[in-house]
């Protein structure tokens, strides 16, 4: 059985093709041919059912439940289904086991122990009475250095706005 199974990891290997029989396919290009050799021969396809477990075994129709029942690539994926159902148990386990940590923040508290207005774009800020804020004037405020302005317009004519003036 292991010597099998190393023979199929063997990318050198020639395998036959189920389509046309006097296709030798090396292993690791066979499932991009089988894909190709599929699309030729669309009447063999027909007749011809993909394994569950290996998509590289294309067995007759009639043939698929008893090939089902004895592939040896259902082994592999039986073992990782119980392996991975193993593992989920163990980590259900664990999550069970966890607990939130006390949250400390208080939101309400916050809002109210605020003392300046949040920003909004496009608002004028108010400050209510009961803000120490209520005193001071705001004023708009440019990021550019002094002397400078935002451009009126773009640095280059565009295609569609110069009227046919461009030669």
């Amino acid at each position: 059985m292991e010597e099998t199974y190393i023979d199929t990891l063997d990318p050198e290997k020639l395998l036959q093709c189920p389509y046309d029989k006097n296709h030798q396919i090396r292993a690791c290009r066979f499932p991009y041919h089988l894909i190709k050799c599929r699309k030729n021969h669309p009447d063999i396809a027909n007749k011809l059912a993909t394994c569950p477990f290996n998509a590289r075994h294309q067995v007759p129709r009639a043939e698929i439940s008893h090939h089902i029942s004895s592939c040896d690539d259902k082994s592999c994926i039986e073992q990782d289904v119980v392996s991975q159902t193993r593992n989920l148990g163990q980590e259900a386990l664990a999550e069970s086991t966890w607990q939130c940590p006390p949250c400390d923040e208080d939101w309400d508290k916050d809002l109210w122990e605020q003392t300046s207005t949040p920003f909004v774009w496009g608002e004028a800020n108010y400050c209510g009475n009961n803000s120490p804020a209520s005193n001071i004037v705001m004023e708009h405020k440019s990021n550019l250095a002094s002397g400078m302005r935002v451009p009126k317009s773009l640095p280059y004519v565009l295609p569609w706005k110069n009227n046919g003036n461009a030669q």
